[in-house]
């Protein structure tokens, strides 16, 4: 059994005004609606992109 740790990353904002970089990362993490909630891998590939939308974005480890 692989214990591989894992986040929950949900959408807090609306990137209506941002830049379409930041849409298409919030795409890229299964993210497009509001409250919308995702468990990914914690993998430093997932927290450069949560880096990237960080103020659009809660984590819960």
């Amino acid at each position: 059994m692989s214990s591989k740790k894992t986040i929950k990353v949900t959408q807090i904002a609306s990137p209506i005004g941002k830049p379409d970089t930041q849409r298409a990362t919030l795409i890229g993490l299964g993210l497009n609606k509001i409250n919308r909630t995702r468990v990914l891998e914690d993998t430093p590939s997932i927290r450069g992109m949560i880096k990237k939308v960080s103020h659009l974005v809660k984590v819960e480890e």
